[in-house]
């Protein structure tokens, strides 16, 4: 591959991980709503259970965009 496709892709993951980051600021501020909103104490702790797997997932998606990103460097200096 091309050093300018590596240069593209780390760029594109960039903005994946900006993406990735508005997102679980959306989803915070969605549960966040649903919590203050239910009306009992079991859907309370549901929403928050929610809320903590959702963010997971987020983190997990964001990790693994970091990941991508330090291999694309790698390959990016392998290929010079």
């Amino acid at each position: 591959m091309s050093k300018e496709y590596y240069k593209k892709r780390i760029i594109d993951l960039r903005a994946s991980i900006a993406k990735e980051r508005e997102a679980k600021k959306k989803d915070n501020a969605y549960y966040a709503d649903l919590i203050k909103r239910a009306s009992s104490p079991s859907s309370k702790a549901n929403y928050r259970k929610s809320k903590v797997d959702r963010a997971a997932s987020h983190d997990r998606r964001i990790e693994s965009l970091k990941r991508d990103i330090e291999s694309a460097k790698a390959s990016l200096k392998r290929s010079k």
